[in-house]
C-alpha cells in the first residue's frame, strides 16, 4: 500500500508562523519514520517470497489484499452508502489499480528477484514526475533512467522478460495509483477513498484467493508468512507514512521514497540470498539518483 506524495494529496500540518512542524527533532522523527517504512515494506515483500513455493504470489496477494481492507476499513471508516456515482468511478479504477500492483510486483519479485523488481516499479512514480516537463534536469533524469533500464533488461543467460514485464506493469499500475489518488482525494474525504478501493480490491481475491488456497492448502508457516507480509508491507508503512508527512515535508517524503530500490536490494539479500551484480547495482543507483532529482526538482516548479 503506497501513499500519493504530491502536495494536493499529502496531509500538511503548519505553525503559527505557516511553517510545517519538520526541523529539529520533528525531522529527526520523520527520518527514523520513514526508514522504518521503507525496511518494514522490503522486508514484508521479502517474507512474502517465503510463502511464494507453497500458495504462490496470487496467494499471498490475496491474504495481502484482505489484511489492508481490513486495517484501512477500520482507520478510513468509508460510508460507502453515501457515495454518488462519480465518487465511484476513481474508487472502482483505484480498485483494479491495487489488485493489478500487488499481483504483477509479486510475481515478479518471484521470477527476477526483489530488488530488480522494485527499482524497475519505481519507473511509475518516476515518470508521473517527469511527465510533461521541458526543464533540462528532467530530461536528463528521464534519459539516465532509460539507460539504466536498458542495462537492466541487457540479453543475459537468464534474464527472465516476462518478470521484467510484470515489474514495468507494476510501474504502470502505480503511475494509475498515483492519478487516480488525487482524483479520489479530491472527491471524498479523509481516506474514505483509499479503505472502499481496498475493499473493493478485497472482494475482487475473494475468488482468487479461495480457489488458491483450496488447490494449494497452506501450511501455517506460509500463511503466517502471508499474513506477516501484510501488515509489514500494508498497516506498518502506511501508518508511518502518514506520522512521517506530519512531520516532514512532502517534497522530502519524496525524495527520501526514492532510496527504496536500495532497501530492496540489501533485504533481498540478506533474507534471500539474492545477489545482483556490478551492472544492475549502478542501475539501480542512477536510476534512485534520477527519482530523487525529479522529485526534488518538481517542488521548485509547483507554485
Amino acid at each position: 500500500m503506497k501513499l500519493d506524495i504530491s502536495p494536493a494529496a499529502t496531509p500538511r500540518s503548519t505553525g503559527a508562523d505557516g511553517v510545517a512542524p519538520s526541523r529539529g527533532a520533528g525531522r529527526g522523527a520523520g527520518v527514523a519514520l520513514m526508514l522504518g517504512s521503507g525496511l518494514s515494506n522490503q522486508t514484508g515483500a521479502s517474507v512474502a517470497a517465503l510463502a511464494f513455493p507453497v500458495i504462490g504470489p496470487a496467494g499471498v496477494v490475496a491474504v495481502r489484499q484482505w489484511v489492508a481492507a481490513v486495517i484501512l476499513g477500520a482507520v478510513g471508516r468509508p460510508r460507502l452508502r453515501h457515495f454518488t456515482a462519480e465518487q465511484w468511478r476513481p474508487v472502482l479504477g483505484l480498485a483494479l489499480v491495487f489488485a493489478g500492483m500487488n499481483l504483477s510486483l509479486y510475481t515478479a519479485i518471484d521470477r527476477i528477484g526483489l530488488g530488480l523488481a522494485v527499482t524497475l516499479e519505481f519507473l511509475g512514480p518516476l515518470t508521473v514526475a517527469l511527465a510533461g516537463s521541458r526543464r533540462r534536469v528532467d530530461l536528463v533524469a528521464a534519459g539516465a533512467a532509460a539507460g539504466a533500464v536498458a542495462v537492466l533488461m541487457r540479453p543475459t543467460p537468464s534474464t527472465d522478460y516476462l518478470g521484467i514485464g510484470l515489474a514495468l506493469l507494476a510501474a504502470a499500475c502505480w503511475a494509475c495509483y498515483i492519478l487516480l489518488n488525487r482524483t479520489v482525494g479530491a472527491r471524498l474525504p479523509g481516506l474514505e477513498g483509499s479503505a472502499a478501493a481496498a475493499a473493493v480490491s478485497a472482494l475482487l481475491y475473494l475468488p482468487v484467493g479461495a480457489w488458491v488456497l483450496w488447490h494449494h492448502p497452506p501450511t501455517p508457516a506460509a500463511l503466517g508468512c502471508a499474513l506477516i507480509a501484510g501488515v509489514l508491507s500494508s498497516a506498518v508503512p502506511f501508518l508511518a507514512d502518514l506520522l512521517a508527512l506530519r512531520r516532514v515535508p512532502a517534497h522530502f517524503f519524496g525524495v527520501f521514497m526514492s532510496v527504496n530500490p536500495v532497501f530492496a536490494a540489501l533485504v533481498g539479500l540478506a533474507v534471500l540470498g539474492q545477489r545482483l551484480d556490478v551492472l544492475a547495482w549502478i542501475a539501480i543507483a542512477v536510476i534512485v539518483a534520477a527519482n530523487t532529482a525529479a522529485v526534488s526538482t518538481a517542488r521548485r516548479r509547483t507554485p
